[in-house]
C-alpha cells in the first residue's frame, strides 16, 4: 500500500483508505473500524463520563495525545447536551506533533453527527505553534488549553488536577516514551482525588506505570479488535473544591482587562474597578513592550 510524504507542517499522511496514519510512529490515529465509537466507548465512557461531572460545578479533562482533535470533539459534544446551567469544563490537552486544520478537518469530516462541537473546534484550531494555546468556547462554557510540546515537559509545567484521563498516544511499541513510568507517575500528580483514566490498550508497560503511582488498574472488554481496555482510578472519592463565584479587578490597564477576560471566560461574575478615563490604560491596540 503506497503512503505519499507528509506535508512540511504535518506528521500526517492518508492511506488509500482513507486512514489518518503518523508517518513518526507508523500508527493510525484512531480504529479503522469506528474512531468516534471507539472514542466513546475507550474514552468517555472509559472515564465514567457524563455521569461523573454531575453535581460537579466544574469539571476537568486531560488528554495524552490530541492528533486529529477526535476525542475533544466528541467530549465536548456529550458535554453540551449533558451539561446543566453553571457548569464549567477546562480541557487540558498535549500534542508533541500537531496536524494542520485542514487535515483535522478531512479526518473529522467522517462523523457529520459531530457537528457543532467539531466545527467550534476546527474554526479554534491552534496551528502548529511550540507552546501553550488557550482557546475560550463560551457557547460551550468550556475553556480548551493545548500544550504543543512534548509531553514530559507539557506536564511538568502544567499546575491543574484532572479528573479524568484520556491516554491516547500512538502505541507503546512504537511510542515507548510516552507510556514511561515518569509520566503516568506525573499523571498521577496531576490528577484529583478519585479521578479516571482511560486508553485502548493493556500492555505491561502501561498497566506497571500507573499501579506503580498507586493508581487502581483494571482490566475492561476492548474496542474492535483489541480484547481488553485498560481503565484506572486514583484513590480517594472526587473532591469538589469551592470555585470563587464573582472576582473584583482593581485596575483596568491591559493586565487588569485581560485578566477580568479571563475571569468572564471561567464562568465568573467580574467587577472591574478603574478611575482612568480609558480602558486598557488607553492603549487602543493592548500591546505591551
Amino acid at each position: 500500500m503506497s503512503e505519499p510524504a507528509p506535508s512540511p507542517d504535518s506528521p500526517l499522511v492518508w492511506r488509500d483508505d482513507g486512514m489518518p496514519l503518523s508517518a513518526l510512529y507508523g500508527d493510525v490515529y484512531f480504529s479503522s473500524a469506528d474512531g468516534l465509537a471507539e472514542t466513546r466507548a475507550v474514552f468517555l465512557e472509559g472515564c465514567g463520563l457524563p455521569a461523573a461531572w454531575v453535581g460537579r460545578d466544574h469539571f476537568t479533562v486531560g488528554e495524552l495525545g490530541f492528533g486529529t482533535g477526535l476525542n475533544i470533539a466528541a467530549l465536548l459534544d456529550l458535554w453540551r447536551r449533558e451539561k446543566v446551567a453553571g457548569q464549567r469544563l477546562h480541557i487540558f490537552s498535549v500534542e508533541a506533533h500537531p496536524i494542520t486544520r485542514d487535515e483535522a478537518a478531512r479526518a473529522l469530516a467522517v462523523w457529520p453527527e459531530l457537528g457543532e462541537a467539531a466545527q467550534v473546534l476546527l474554526d479554534h484550531w491552534p496551528g502548529v505553534a511550540r507552546g501553550f494555546h488557550r482557546v475560550d468556547l463560551p457557547g460551550f462554557d468550556a475553556t480548551f488549553d493545548l500544550a504543543i510540546m512534548d509531553v514530559e515537559q507539557a506536564l511538568a509545567t502544567w499546575d491543574g488536577a484532572a479528573d479524568a484521563w484520556f491516554l491516547d498516544g500512538f502505541s507503546p511499541a512504537l511510542n515507548p516514551a510516552m507510556w514511561r513510568e515518569e509520566i503516568m507517575a506525573a499523571v498521577a500528580a496531576r490528577s484529583a482525588s478519585g479521578a479516571r483514566a482511560a486508553t485502548f490498550t493493556v500492555a505491561g508497560a502501561v498497566r506497571g506505570g500507573p499501579a506503580a503511582a498507586g493508581v487502581q488498574v483494571g482490566k475492561s472488554p476492548g474496542f474492535g479488535r483489541k480484547k481488553e481496555r485498560l481503565e484506572a482510578r486514583l484513590p480517594g472519592g472526587p473532591v469538589a473544591a469551592p470555585r470563587p463565584r464573582r472576582l473584583a479587578v482593581f485596575g483596568g490597564g491591559t493586565a487588569g482587562a485581560a485578566l477580568a477576560r479571563a475571569g468572564r471566560a471561567e464562568g465568573l461574575e467580574v467587577c472591574l474597578f478603574d478611575d482612568g478615563h480609558a480602558p486598557a490604560s488607553g492603549n487602543p491596540a493592548a500591546l505591551v513592550t
